[in-house]
């Protein structure tokens, strides 16, 4: 299974981040998998924002919520991320992974795109 992030590396603030990741090897609709939005800003920990499911359904960090949105083009095998609102605190290492759900309730990832940098900036 490949992935690949794509997207504009530098968004202005107030405007809306949208990164697509195109998904080979592996349906997005296949049973049991989760397609997950991940990000790292500098000099910080890793931070889940959000995963939208085999079925469709999507799951958003709770301090996103409003601002995220997660779809998907299964024509395409692809999934979008949208982020509105954004402020140089999004400024991040932007990944695209698959994940699964343990039982515990939290996403175990296998394979995991090359990452895109993105920065909010004027």
């Amino acid at each position: 299974v490949q992935l690949q992030e794509s997207g504009p590396g530098l968004v202005k603030p107030s405007q809306t981040l949208s990164l697509t990741c195109t998904v080979s090897g592996g349906s997005i609709t296949t049973d049991s998998y989760y397609w997950t939005w991940v990000r790292r800003p500098p000099g910080k920990g890793w931070e889940w924002m959000g995963a939208i499911g085999y079925s469709g359904r999507t799951d958003y960090r709770p301090s996103l919520k409003s601002r995220i949105s997660i779809s998907r083009d299964t024509s395409k095998n692809q999934y979008t991320l949208q982020l509105t609102a954004v402020t140089p605190a999004d400024t991040a290492m932007y990944y695209c992974a698959r994940s699964t759900l343990t039982t515990e309730g939290t996403y175990e990832y296998d394979y995991w795109g090359q990452r895109t940098q993105v920065t909010v900036s004027s």
